[in-house]
């Protein structure tokens, strides 16, 4: 039996934990690790896994997944290296950090792969992008992405695409609430009370991404679909021109982009 340890029982890591169990894996084979107690408390109350400090976890499995704050890393890092056994995987949700200087701190050809997940894993409905470090194999990869479809879609991409995977799909949902927002409160301004504007923007945004996913229509084609010449959506889309939304979008990811580059120098 694959024996996995999760570092990091935060949301993410708990959400991971969360999927692996309903899509069939026995809570004996997965330990968290966490600096809080009371966390691990709560995650064995919960889920009933087994779990442990950083290095009793790391040493037990076959595969180590680190969900840790980027700042968290320079401490975790050389807990794992010193405590795992040879042919260990070591996945990667460390938002920024390279395989490279996630392997410096790992006895010398330890396969890692790096991973960009996003929020809707909670609903398992999330988007990763994996890359591949020096040692890592497709075997690995492979296993990754097994892992990781408990809780959405997977993709592989070059490492040197990491940062604009995190412009787009990492931080994407927040984008994304921030239109939902934009819709509600004009929908309040036009006069409709808060709950119903909520729903109709809600069920709007879900019915449309969904149709999106299953026609593999052109977003474009269903957009022109939906605009009828001379009416209340040409009208609203040429609003949305005149004040280059989709311009600041694109603007709005570069700087998401760049930032990720920054604090992965840093």
């Amino acid at each position: 039996m694959t024996n996995l340890a999760v570092i990091g029982a935060g949301v993410m890591g708990e959400t991971l934990i969360a999927g692996l169990l309903r899509a069939g894996w026995e809570p004996g084979q997965i330990t968290a690790a966490d600096r809080h107690a009371q966390r691990l408390v709560e995650m064995a109350a919960k889920h009933g896994i087994h779990t442990g400090s950083t290095a009793e976890a790391a040493a037990q499995a076959d595969t180590v997944v680190i969900v840790v704050k980027p700042q968290d890393a320079g401490e975790v890092l050389p807990v794992v290296g010193a405590a795992i056994r040879p042919g260990t995987l070591v996945v990667s949700l460390c938002a920024g950090l390279s395989t490279s200087r996630i392997e410096a701190d790992l006895p010398e050809g330890t396969a890692v792969v790096r991973v960009m997940p996003n929020t809707p894993a909670q609903v398992d409905e999330g988007m990763a992008a994996i890359s591949a470090g020096a040692a890592a194999t497709e075997e690995h990869l492979e296993h990754v992405t097994a892992l990781l479809s408990a809780v959405g879609k997977v993709v592989t991409v070059p490492e040197k695409y990491q940062d604009a995977v995190t412009a787009i799909s990492g931080s994407g949902p927040a984008y994304l609430f921030f239109v939902v927002e934009a819709m509600i409160d004009a929908g309040v301004m036009l006069g409709l009370p808060r709950d119903i504007s909520t729903t109709l923007v809600v069920q709007t945004m879900y019915g449309s991404a969904k149709l999106l996913a299953d026609s593999g229509e052109h977003p474009t084609v269903l957009r022109e679909r939906v605009t009828s010449p001379g009416g209340t959506t040409a009208a609203a889309l040429r609003e949305l021109e005149a004040h280059r939304v989709k311009s600041a979008f694109m603007t709005a990811m570069e700087a998401a982009r760049d930032r990720s580059r920054a604090l992965a120098s840093s």
